[in-house]
């Protein structure tokens, strides 16, 4: 387990994975977290969840991919979402990095930036990791705003990238460097 100042960063367990089942059948949440992937990302049956958990968390190669539960701090501690990395690169020591806040209770108060932060630290100081970097739209501000408290700065903007609720958003990129960043 990692933890952070408010969160705790564990191992994705089957009853974990089941939890996004409401996360992602919820429109707002899963449009914020998947913006034009949505289509792909929500409406998903309990069965399929239970499926991806078997092909997908059972089975990941940490080299390459972590995906991690991101519980609160405190005596009962809660399950508020889930965050990772992926396109793992040990030459170039770089990755891909996202998260989703699935309990709305929690939006705004601080949680996706703690637990960004501790799963970077854990990527710079014990994995050694160099860059890591992210995209989101342009619709997400909320997420963008966080993203900028962890350190990370916009590195580039694909135009009219994605397609959410029949308007277009730019996908913002962005990346932070193990010398920039500080916990």
């Amino acid at each position: 387990m990692i933890t952070g100042l408010k969160v705790e960063l564990r191992p994705v367990s089957l009853e974990d994975f089941k939890r996004t089942y409401d996360w992602r059948n919820d429109e707002e949440t899963a449009k914020l977290e998947a913006g034009a992937g949505f289509f792909r990302h929500s409406l998903v049956p309990m069965e399929k969840i239970e499926d991806d958990y078997d092909k997908a968390i059972k089975k990941l190669d940490k080299r390459e991919v972590g995906e991690f539960s991101i519980y609160t701090l405190g005596e009962n501690p809660m399950h508020i979402g889930l965050i990772g990395y992926r396109e793992l690169s040990s030459v170039s020591r770089r990755c891909t990095v996202g998260i989703g806040i699935g309990v709305k209770e929690y939006w705004g108060k601080g949680f996706g930036t703690d637990a960004m932060k501790t799963l970077l630290h854990y990527l710079f100081k014990t994995m050694n990791i160099n860059r890591v970097q992210l995209d989101t739209w342009s619709g997400n501000l909320q997420a963008i705003r966080s993203y900028e408290k962890c350190g990370f700065v916009i590195e580039g903007c694909l135009r009219n990238d994605a397609y959410i609720d029949g308007k277009y958003y730019d996908t913002i990129v962005m990346g932070v460097l193990k010398e920039e960043f500080q916990y």
